[in-house]
């Protein structure tokens, strides 16, 4: 009787057990889906990055006098840029859409500034690394070489 009874607890505990590490399995199993990395956020220009036929050839790190900044939407994108020594205001808004290494933003309207820009190029095209606070846009030439990246960090 008493080996019957350890081994009916001994069962109950292991179906507990079983059931409550399934449990956690599926909490964390949906916590992963809401991880998902995404472009959605604010972020800021951190560094700026020129490129030769040699790699990196300049950095610009950010600073009260050159500041850059993006907000994404769902679909929407929108930016401005502060340089205290340039007059100009630059500012751009549209859509975009992204995957895991690349980013398009088809930009509606922007300053006066970049109006030009825009009415030139139907979209912006960019290959991209992006983590969880953090995201580059690389600008790649015809020939699959890289131009100039922009370095993001979340701000929220």
């Amino acid at each position: 009787m008493k080996k019957s009874l350890v081994l009916l607890c001994t069962a109950l505990l292991f179906l507990f057990l079983s059931n409550t590490y399934a449990q956690n399995t599926m909490i964390d199993s949906s916590d992963a889906s809401s991880n998902d990395l995404t472009l959605e956020g604010v972020w800021e220009l951190v560094s700026y990055y020129n490129y030769g036929d040699n790699g990196i050839t300049d950095t610009i790190m950010s600073s009260k006098s050159y500041r850059q900044i993006k907000m994404y939407t769902k679909t929407k994108v929108m930016w401005s840029r502060f340089v205290e020594s340039d007059t100009n205001d630059w500012f751009g808004y549209g859509t975009y859409t992204n995957s895991d290494t690349s980013l398009t933003e088809a930009l509606d309207y922007g300053s006066k500034t970049m109006n030009p820009v825009i009415s030139e190029r139907e979209s912006f095209n960019f290959d991209l690394i992006l983590e969880k606070d953090k995201f580059t846009q690389i600008e790649i030439d015809e020939d699959g070489n890289p131009l100039l990246a922009e370095n993001y960090i979340r701000i929220e």
